[in-house]
């Protein structure tokens, strides 16, 4: 039975961030543990229950999340528990936990105290490559513009020699409530802006923000067999997080230049292949291109336009594994242009003589014109 996507199972998306993963699992944890399902329908609950734990534990981890996001199941299998045992069922967490965990998120980290830490945003980079390098792989630097964490004042936004203070609104938690009989509104503390700290003295380089606009050069190492469409997953490395927080991380997403020669199908590449009109008669040899060099095509006698001829294994190797994919050559016949006047006269006499023969020598052409001899007949024209 093939699994399901990990982000289909959370009910989030691919640019979800770890807070939000974390949530849309603990709301599915609840909904689907055991302890709330023991009647009908329990033993459906625990398999959802250890899917989604399973997709929670890939996720929530970035170097197994990067994994996931690059080959798919493949780049986890065995990551991720299913039975009892370490990260599976039987180790899972317990349905207190799990309450426990959903009301802190609710109620400001569940009275625990202390200013909120901000994961930062994450960001995208539009790579384009040529088809070599996409076939081969590469590195590549990029320089993007990015928010990172000031220096000055090491992200804490005061100034140097001084430092941030509790919020009085919030008590640190950057989230105030109100209740009007059985109903409780949470919202963004109004002082603080939801930080949970106060900055007396900001920091004169980054006003207090903890963090600065920057130009920053990353390497990026691209994988052979890549496509358009393809992203690369550099973790930590999108904008600095607030008041300490977690960086956000950066996506490069892959753009594949239109090749003059070679169009791409998956693991295979397409090349069309114009050919003398005589070469087409009589046969022969051709060298055709590869992404390796080239290779010699042979053309039997007779060749019509649209033949499709395979050269095997001289297509690409998938990024996420499989076997090499194939060179297919779509042959055009050239009619020729600009004759000489001898040439007309050779070809006429070709012309005779091939019509002389009869219909062997072009029988697509003779039963066309059997066929449209036989519809103006029944026509009446």
């Amino acid at each position: 039975m093939s699994k399901r996507d990990y982000y289909e199972v959370l009910g989030v998306s691919r640019t979800a961030t770890v807070v939000e993963i974390k949530k849309a699992y603990r709301k599915l944890a609840m909904k689907y543990h055991p302890d709330r399902n023991t009647g009908e329908g329990g033993q459906e609950a625990e398999i959802r229950f250890k899917e989604i734990k399973q997709a929670y534990e890939v996720l929530s981890d970035d170097q197994k999340r990067a994994a996931y996001d690059q080959f798919g199941h493949a780049g986890v299998d065995g990551a991720a528990g299913m039975g009892g045992g370490p990260g599976g069922f039987g180790g899972g967490a317990s349905f207190s936990d799990i309450f426990g965990d959903v009301f802190g998120d609710i109620f400001g980290g569940g009275g625990r105290g202390g200013h909120r830490h901000h994961r930062g945003a994450d960001m995208a980079y539009n790579l384009e490559l040529s088809l070599e390098d996409a076939v081969k792989g590469t590195t590549v630097k990029v320089r993007i513009p990015t928010q990172v964490s000031c220096e000055t004042c090491n992200g804490s936004g005061a100034k140097p020699g001084t430092n941030p203070r509790t919020c009085s609104t919030c008590g640190g938690s950057g989230q105030v409530r109100t209740q009007q009989g059985f109903f409780i509104a949470q919202q963004s503390c109004p002082t603080c802006h939801g930080r949970g700290l106060q900055i007396d003295s900001p920091c004169p380089d980054c006003r207090g923000h903890g963090r600065i606009q920057k130009h920053k050069t990353l390497s990026v190492k691209v994988p052979p067999g890549v496509d358009s469409g393809d992203r690369i997953r550099l973790a930590g490395e999108g904008e600095a997080g607030e008041n300490g927080g977690p960086a956000g991380d950066l996506y490069v997403q892959i753009h594949v230049k239109q090749h003059p020669i070679f169009e791409r199908d998956d693991a295979n590449l397409y090349c069309e292949v114009p050919i003398p009109f005589t070469t087409a008669a009589l046969g022969g040899d051709l060298d055709v291109p590869t992404l390796e060099g080239k290779v010699k095509l042979k053309i039997p006698e007779g060749t019509q336009t649209g033949k499709l001829f395979r050269v095997r294994g001289k297509g690409i190797k998938p990024v996420r594994g499989g076997a090499v994919g194939d060179l297919l050559c779509r042959v055009v016949v050239e009619t020729p242009i600009k004759l000489s006047d001898e040439q007309k006269d050779l070809l006429k006499k070709l012309d005779d003589s091939l019509r002389g023969g009869g219909s062997k020598h072009s029988p697509n052409a003779s039963s066309w014109l059997d066929g449209v001899k036989k519809f103006f007949k029944e026509m009446g024209f």
